[in-house]
């Protein structure tokens, strides 16, 4: 095996390394609470030393900052793969957000919690402005779309961050319920409310005949 190779190969396995890191962390966040997780418990569950965490990640903060931008870059993704060039793809991309934002509730939750903790004071700055930048493109995707099915004459003539941000709230309260005590005791089928809430929101909005 030649020295590039070999580089290449190091370079692939620090970076599975580093996405096994994220995995296990995100997992132990949302069974124990992020407060009471330590990088100690997390190099534990990925089967590696302590310092060996530090390599790849400086603070807590990074690790926060990493799972929640991951996370706005898997719905980057969802949308890359859908073709807006069809009206019956922009309303799949209506779908998508909603079954993207409602599909894990718990995960949601998390990156909830964290976002009121460390998008004013954090050590990593330049992360969460690339974490601002990946919502505001994927915000730009979605304004697109609203824009041209106002335009098709399909939506309220309202500015469009009208729609996404009722779209944001309906899945937002959809999260809070799942997690309340109260109201979840009330909730039989979580699946069968969530594809109910999903339909309401691609409905939502919609001009009246």
């Amino acid at each position: 095996m030649s020295d590039l190779q070999k580089a290449s190969q190091k370079a692939q396995e620090f970076r599975r390394r580093e996405e096994d890191i994220l995995e296990r962390a995100q997992e132990l966040f949302i069974s124990h609470g992020e407060e009471k997780v330590t990088v100690e418990m997390i190099a534990d569950a990925v089967g590696i030393g302590k310092g060996t965490i530090y390599k790849h990640f400086e603070t807590k903060d990074e690790i926060y900052l990493r799972l929640m931008i991951r996370y706005e870059t898997e719905l980057t993704e969802v949308f890359n793969k859908l073709d807006d060039g069809e009206d019956k793809d922009r309303a799949r991309l209506a779908k998508e957000y909603f079954s993207f934002r409602m599909n894990d509730p718990k995960r949601y939750a998390l990156f909830d919690r964290l976002e009121h903790k460390l998008t004013s004071t954090t050590s990593c700055p330049e992360l969460v402005e690339k974490l601002h930048e990946t919502r505001a493109s994927n915000m730009d995707k979605l304004i697109s779309v609203v824009e041209s099915r106002i335009t098709e004459g399909k939506l309220q003539d309202v500015p469009a961050y009208f729609h996404v941000f009722a779209a944001w709230a309906l899945a937002h309260g959809a999260v809070a319920l799942y997690h309340s005590k109260f109201y979840q005791e009330f909730i039989d089928d979580k699946d069968g409310f969530f594809d109910f809430l999903a339909e309401i929101g691609i409905r939502m909005g919609n001009k009246r005949k």
